[in-house]
């Protein structure tokens, strides 16, 4: 079971979600996200109302300054989710 927290923070969204929100906090229009994923503008609307209820939200703004708070996107490299991750290296006394 999920806490308050738990649930603010994932905001349990699915990936189709955590992609739309991406391209919302990119500037792109309901129009516009619905022809970059190939889907009708009538799913974005329901991905997106069913985001926003997810995230306890109550427009695109906040959407946004939610994804940016819990890092769920990245936006010119500021508030980045991921960091770079070094390849692994071989410790010296197993290298042949």
């Amino acid at each position: 079971m999920t806490t308050g927290l738990e649930s603010q923070v994932s905001g349990n969204l699915s990936a189709r979600e955590l992609q739309i929100v991406e391209l919302v906090s990119a500037g792109l229009t309901n129009q516009e996200i619905a022809e970059d994923l190939e889907i009708s503008k009538r799913t974005v609307d329901n991905h997106i109302s069913n985001i926003l209820t997810k995230t306890a939200t109550s427009n695109r703004v906040a959407l946004v300054r939610w994804a940016l708070q819990w890092g769920k996107v990245c936006i010119d490299e500021v508030n980045c989710c991921t960091l770079p991750i070094a390849p692994p290296q071989t410790p010296p006394h197993l290298e042949v």
